[in-house]
């Protein structure tokens, strides 16, 4: 039997006695977060929450298993929010569609949640009316025509179900009350709101495809009613990802016990200390390459130059050699020699240690 299943769904409780200290400590944790962010300047916080909702859009598809190209998410995010992040890529509308609905949801944060807007969310996830190869229905609720929603995994004929969502004849009104209770107002803390929020909805499972990624984008967007701040300092679903196991460990667990949500709710204040915790990464980050180009601002590079710099003050794998170049710029190994040559000259890369062939080359960072 499924939490939604039983009598008094969804009266969802849990015990505060038992979060109370934990609850204090996450809220402590965020607004020196917000505090430190608030004092870098305006440039820095740009570049910081630019690395924050490239790593939100690109974490979030990652869970469901959908890879996305990060520095194509980067380039809608910047131009979207009009900050100057470099050359910026071509974008396809699929990646358009959710760097949308994540905007929408933390720039809009205040404005009410509706079934229009949400399935506005999701025709922008699938602009092509497909997940794959499968058609699906999209902006709309799904119809269970072929069979009941489940989560399954394991090789055809072995699957194991996971959860069942509620049948497609129940969706709308179980989303009318989601709706309803997510713009009501009660005592219960925000942040406490925004995780019932996210496991209510994806208990309900209203859509085809996508109800992962438009859950953590509620999550986002009550977590920014929590701060009172359309900026945001951290990334949940970059850290979900990292504890992707847990986190469905921890759905399957809940959706399939009572309506008492307690255990759910510490492992959802857990997993967001340590996303707080963990954003101390991408403010060094985002300082590293606000200096590393303040220091070069009047260097003359060649757009080759300026391309592998950004891909390695982002995430780049491995050690940069001039072959990794060529590969990576499309242009010759001798091109490569004299663009490496020439940083190497100006002070800006480093031959690391060895020679020959496996020479290898690393930036120069303030």
């Amino acid at each position: 039997m499924y939490i939604w299943e039983l009598p008094d769904w969804p009266a969802f409780r849990w015990d505060s006695n038992a979060i109370a200290s934990l609850l204090r400590t996450v809220l402590f944790e965020q607004g020196r977060l917000i505090g430190r962010m608030e004092s870098l300047g305006l440039s820095l916080r740009d570049e910081a929450e630019l690395e924050v909702l490239t790593e939100e859009s690109v974490r979030s598809s990652a869970i469901e298993g959908v890879a996305l190209d990060r520095d194509t998410v980067r380039s809608s995010i910047a131009r979207n929010l009009g900050i100057d992040a470099g050359e910026l890529k071509p974008v396809d509308r699929g990646v358009e569609g959710l760097v949308d609905m994540v905007l929408d949801a933390t720039r809009n944060y205040n404005a009410p949640l509706t079934a229009e807007r949400l399935c506005a969310w999701h025709a922008a996830l699938f602009p092509a009316d497909r997940s794959g190869l499968s058609k699906i229905t999209t902006g709309a609720w799904r119809t269970d025509e072929r069979s009941p929603m489940q989560v399954v995994s394991g090789a055809m004929g072995k699957e194991s179900v996971h959860f069942e969502a509620p049948p497609a004849d129940r969706v709308e009104r179980e989303i009318t009350a989601f709706l309803s209770w997510f713009e009501s107002e009660t005592a219960d803390a925000a942040v406490l709101r925004a995780g019932v929020a996210h496991l209510w909805f994806v208990t309900i499972h209203p859509f085809d495809d996508g109800n992962g990624r438009i859950g953590r984008a509620i999550l986002d967007m009550a977590l920014a009613r929590a701060d009172g701040e359309a900026r945001r300092s951290y990334s949940m679903s970059r850290q979900i990802e990292q504890e992707r196991r847990a986190y469905y460990g921890i759905l399957e667990h809940t959706q399939k016990g009572s309506m008492d949500v307690t255990a759910y709710l510490v492992w959802f204040l857990e997993c967001l200390l340590r996303a707080v915790d963990g954003t101390e990464d991408v403010i060094a980050a985002a300082l590293t390459k606000a200096r590393f180009w303040e220091r070069h601002a009047r260097e003359a590079l060649n757009e080759r130059q300026i391309q592998m710099i950004t891909r390695l003050l982002g995430d780049f794998k491995g050690k940069l050699t001039s072959s990794k170049w060529a590969k990576i710029s499309k242009c010759s190994q001798d091109t490569a020699v004299r663009d490496i040559s020439d940083l190497v000259d100006r002070g800006i890369l480093d031959r690391n240690p060895g020679g020959g062939r496996s020479t290898s080359y690393s930036l120069v960072l303030p």
